[in-house]
């Protein structure tokens, strides 16, 4: 019988695929779980119609990071550091403080998406990437300087 998964069965299907599974599993597992549906012309016509308006917001959600990523990649976020001999950095800048810099700067970009190469503990420029979408990324500039 073949099915449509309306979610993730581990070792079976995701959310979305078309599969042909035993008649059995299918009406007495997956469909009566809620986990899948009949494969019929009217459900395969409603998953396409669900696939075009998910991947329409894809596009969107893409192109909105593709414009923040427009807007920063030329900007340099400056923190300023307290340093002791020899110019050695008190402590690290961390993607919490990136983060709350770009909430500041009126950027939401949560903290875990924010990756440092090592730990921002010396002035200078460093590059720090922001995966702000799984296909759009960026690298920002960071510069550590005396207070």
């Amino acid at each position: 019988m073949k099915v449509i998964f309306l979610k993730d069965v581990k070792g079976q299907g995701k959310a979305g695929d078309v599969k042909e599974v035993s008649d059995g599993y299918a009406k007495n597992f997956l469909i009566k779980g809620d986990l899948a549906v009949p494969a019929t012309s009217t459900s395969m016509k409603r998953l396409k119609v669900e696939t075009d308006a998910k991947e329409a917001e894809e596009q969107e959600v893409i192109k909105e990071c593709e414009k923040v990523k427009k807007e920063l990649e030329n900007k340099v976020l400056i923190f300023k550091v307290k340093t002791g001999e020899k110019d050695k950095v008190f402590g690290s800048i961390s993607s919490k403080q990136i983060s709350s810099e770009l909430s500041d700067m009126g950027y939401d970009i949560e903290k875990k998406s924010i990756f440092l190469p090592e730990q921002l503990s010396s002035l200078g420029v460093h590059i720090v990437k922001i995966i702000l979408h799984k296909k759009v990324i960026l690298k920002l500039k960071i510069q550590l300087v005396r207070e």
